[in-house]
């Protein structure tokens, strides 16, 4: 949530229950000592629709799911507002006697006193609602941003894998040109053994042959 929204909501709040005071204490005023309270209270009002109005340009700043979340709250301290106006409006509407003013302090003003409680009781659960809500939505942002590293990590990981897989096919082609070529040399090289084993025994034969017409000759004469 906007921190400055919340600025703005806690200096309303306060000044919501110092209007609520003020009106209590108005009623059982008389004379001078009443308009000038009524005066304090009116000049509270304009100072409530001020934070109202601030509140409601930070709300509309703000993106969309967290904009809808603060409007909702801000409709409440908009009727908390009317109704404040509204006890104005009937201080100082009314010429009423002593009785009728004994009236209200003993009946009616207990039931003001009530309603306006309650209604700041509301108010105040609807906040501690609405701070659920958006630590919630900190929470869900916070473990999005921690899926999308912990995805990007395993990408990376990939990566890295794929390039050691490259490279070992790599060697292993390596390896095997250097396997045909030492099948090749093994080949050319079992050929030529071939060939001087039959060279070998040509001479042998030769030779055998040419010792044995040596003898024979000797033989002879």
């Amino acid at each position: 949530m906007s921190q400055v929204f919340e600025g703005y909501e806690r200096q309303y709040c306060e000044l919501s229950a110092n209007l609520t005071k003020k009106c209590n204490s108005a009623t059982i005023l008389d004379g001078e000592q009443k308009k000038q309270k009524v005066s304090e209270i009116k000049a509270g009002l304009d100072d409530a629709e001020v934070l109202i109005r601030k509140m409601d340009l930070e709300a509309r700043s703000l993106p969309p799911n967290v904009k809808a979340t603060l409007l909702a709250k801000l409709r409440e301290y908009k009727s908390d507002l009317n109704n404040l106006k509204t006890e104005v409006k009937r201080i100082t509407s009314g010429n009423a006697n002593q009785a009728a003013r004994d009236e209200l302090l003993e009946s009616g003003m207990a039931d003001a006193n009530m309603v306006s409680a309650d209604q700041r009781q509301r108010l105040m659960m609807s906040t501690e609602r609405l701070n659920h809500s958006s630590d919630r939505i900190r929470d869900s942002r916070k473990t999005m941003l921690e899926t999308e590293d912990l995805g990007v990590s395993i990408l990376q990981d990939l990566h890295q894998q794929r390039q050691s897989l490259l490279h070992a096919h790599d060697t292993l082609h390596g390896v095997d040109d250097n396997i045909s070529r030492s099948k090749k040399i093994l080949t050319t090289m079992s050929r030529r053994m071939s060939r001087n084993k039959w060279i070998i025994g040509t001479i042998i034969v030769v030779l055998v042959l040419a010792i044995l017409l040596v003898l024979y000759f000797k033989l002879a004469h």
